[in-house]
């Protein structure tokens, strides 16, 4: 992949992943770098191009002629995803290429339904994505036997029986945590 479908790869991906909370680390969340959210309730100001540190800038460099035309919250979620992109390692970067690779490779319908559910899941309460987040790994720690015995047998199953499987996990999920 070249420089530039990286760059291309970084700006779709902060555009997809803009909001706070895609961003949480420490390192990228706290507003210690140019693309820090403004305050609560304050409408979002263009952010300078001079403004962005100078890495960040390198890895913008194809949007430097674009760049006072974007939103103000394109212009920080695109500052976002290169500081995010600079803390990257080479492994990290390898797996952020290859997921923009399968973006990619989706229909557009089933782009639009995973923004969709990535705009559910933001409006979601903190706990209830920590719990979607732990169910998440715990499937996907499965033996993929397992995972696509379940994936066929939700795909399988009436809405009633759905709504059956999901009120038996709620009470597993309370017997466990007690909540």
């Amino acid at each position: 992949m070249t420089r530039y479908t990286a760059l291309w790869c970084l700006g779709i991906l902060a555009l997809l992943l803009g909001g706070p909370a895609a961003f949480a680390d420490d390192a990228v969340g706290n507003g210690a770098f140019a693309g820090a959210e403004p305050p609560a309730g304050a409408p979002p100001a263009p952010l300078a191009w001079g403004a962005l540190d100078p890495a960040q800038r390198e890895v913008l460099k194809p949007y430097a002629d674009q760049w006072a035309s974007f939103p103000p919250a394109r212009q920080r979620a695109m500052a976002r995803g290169a500081q995010r992109w600079l803390n990257m390692d080479d492994t990290a970067r390898a797996q952020a290429r290859e997921r923009f690779q399968t973006w990619q490779s989706l229909p557009e319908a089933r782009r639009e339904q995973v923004r969709r559910r990535w705009e559910q899941f933001q409006r979601l309460q903190p706990e209830a994505q920590a719990r979607v987040r732990e169910n998440f790994r715990a499937f996907r720690n499965l033996p993929p036997q397992q995972r696509q015995q379940l994936r066929q047998r939700w795909l399988n199953a009436t809405p009633a029986e759905r709504s059956h499987m999901i009120e038996r996990m709620r009470i597993q999920r309370q017997r466990r945590f007690g909540k």
